[in-house]
């Protein structure tokens, strides 16, 4: 049996060294596939960016419209006490 022992070593060093060499690939594609992705964040930091954008604008555009309602109404009061008084 021990001449099969170096045989059954080699034969599992080369089944050994196949694996390490796909883990490798594997890796080195993951890591590929990584170096891609930080630029996905950013895009979607950017649409979050844009998101927050619009609604602070509505936000400045709720207000703009309140002040405008106001701006309406009391011009609405001032010319109805204006008729009112002819």
């Amino acid at each position: 049996m021990e001449p099969i022992q170096p045989q059954q070593r080699r034969v599992a060093d080369q089944v050994f060294q196949q694996s390490l060499d796909q883990l490798e690939d594997i890796l080195q594609e993951i890591s590929t596939e990584e170096e891609e992705i930080p630029q996905l964040p950013q895009l979607h930091n950017t649409n979050l960016s844009e998101i927050e954008v619009a609604q602070d604008l509505i936000a400045i555009d709720l207000a703009a419209l309140e002040d405008a309602v106001a701006d309406i109404e009391q011009y609405l009061e001032e010319k109805t006490k204006t008729q009112e008084k002819l």
